[in-house]
């Protein structure tokens, strides 16, 4: 029984190092954590909701997308441990795009990375605590409305080196209009 528990600790430690060790970032499969830690460089660790509070005096953190930033959603019963997606591009003030991992389904299954996606402010005071994202299994918008806490930026507070967000973070052609007629319609 001890082997088993140790063959699954060495388990979960590689596949939380998936992403540093993947040909392309955009080939990880698995959680959205591991994924959002190597693609923006913010290094904080445990489940997504609880990356606004870690980032506290540690990070800067606001209210304004920023490439690079990462995006914090809070808990809730379809994310009950949150979710954590990094800002690709700013689109225009309240639509942004998103590089994450483990939203849509492809092929059947949870855990892909997908680049570029569309995610817009939908909050009464514009400030992006509720946003809308794009699901591929609908092929658009989803109709769900997911409560955020705010965006955690790459500068470092105290000391340490600002985060150097991945090659692979944004297309070199992303789809604006598409991502402008997602939100909009």
């Amino acid at each position: 029984m001890r082997f088993g528990i140790i063959l699954a600790s060495v388990c979960a430690v590689a596949a939380v190092s998936a992403p540093a060790r993947a040909t392309s970032l955009l080939d990880y499969v698995g959680q959205c954590v591991p994924f959002a830690r190597a693609a923006s460089g913010i290094q904080i660790y445990g489940d997504a909701w609880t990356w606004w509070d870690k980032a506290a005096g540690v990070y800067q953190r606001g209210e304004t997308p920023r490439s690079g930033s990462v995006i914090v959603f809070a808990r809730t019963a379809r994310l009950p441990l949150g979710h954590v997606a990094v800002i690709s591009r700013v689109v225009d003030r309240r639509v942004v795009m998103v590089t994450h991992a483990n939203w849509s389904r492809q092929n059947g299954e949870r855990g892909h990375a997908e680049q570029d996606v569309t995610l817009t402010d939908v909050s009464p005071d514009n400030d992006w605590s509720e946003v809308k994202v794009w699901y591929r299994d609908m092929e658009g918008l989803g109709s769900t409305v997911y409560p955020t806490y705010g965006f955690i930026y790459g500068k470092a507070l105290a000391h340490g080196a600002a985060a150097r967000p991945a090659p692979e973070l944004t297309s070199r052609d992303p789809d604006y209009v598409g991502a402008l007629i997602d939100a909009y319609r």
